[in-house]
């Protein structure tokens, strides 16, 4: 075989290790992977169970499993669509803006629901725990797991927890509410769309409001809601509620 001439799996590979470095090929695999998800969700009907945040965190877990490929270097071209979380949450407060008047006439039930759903949210995840006998660490990471991720891993750091562990455990809170929300509350018969958004964004955060969205106008302005005072509330409430609880 002639000097000048590359084998192909070689050149491949060579290829590969080029294109791996670059931050754009993992932010166009983040959007690709999010794009092939959500077209599968909209195959479905927007089933509640083919959930695409699921779906998209499947496909780059296994590309990056597949190649071997370390987080770090993932995240140096996905950081581009993380930098967007932020004004994707103040954006929320556009559509709570246009439903202030459904949100004032039900400041009561509105904020029971909060204390009382915030309250068990908590206090049922460190319950559990502290019953099966997890450490102090553990239970302190389990006890914001239903707010969004970056007061929940703040929260899990002043409680002694493990931040990385709880951003797992908020992601996976939201996927699984997110999912059940649709078939849980149509057994309950519950119909209205506000209560409805606002139990799926107390309960399942930035997932559960974004499928909220998808369903109901009304529904993600109530989620939204839901979702950014819960994580007022629990930020105050988790650290007394956790040392009671533990003590």
């Amino acid at each position: 075989m002639s000097p000048d001439i590359v084998p192909v799996p070689v050149a491949a590979a060579e290829f590969w290790v080029f294109l791996a470095q670059s931050p754009l090929f993992w932010l166009a695999l983040t959007l690709g992977a999010y794009l092939v998800a959500d077209t599968l969700s909209a195959l479905s009907g927007r089933n509640s169970l083919v959930n695409p945040v699921l779906i998209a965190i499947a496909i780059i877990g296994a590309v990056l499993l597949a190649t071997g490929t370390a987080y770090e270097t993932f995240f140096a071209g996905a950081q581009f669509v993380h930098v967007l979380l932020g004004p994707a949450t103040v954006a929320l407060a556009i559509p709570i803006l246009r439903h202030r008047a459904q949100i004032r006439a039900n400041l009561l039930p509105l904020a029971v629901a909060l204390v009382v759903g915030a309250g068990v949210g908590i206090a049922s995840a460190v319950g559990l725990a502290i019953a099966f006998g997890l450490d102090g660490a553990l239970v302190a990471s389990l006890a914001p797991k239903s707010v969004t991720a970056p007061i929940a891993m703040g929260v899990a750091r002043e409680l002694g927890g493990i931040a990385e562990l709880t951003a797992v455990l908020v992601i996976a809170t939201g996927i699984i509410g997110a999912a059940l929300v649709t078939p849980v509350l149509n057994l309950l018969r519950v119909r209205d769309f506000r209560a409805r958004g606002f139990a799926v964004g107390l309960a399942a955060h930035g997932i559960g409001t974004a499928r909220a969205l998808q369903v109901s106008p009304v529904a993600g302005t109530f989620a939204g809601l839901a979702m950014a005072l819960n994580g007022l509330v629990t930020a105050l409430a988790a650290p007394w509620l956790v040392r009671w609880l533990a003590g």
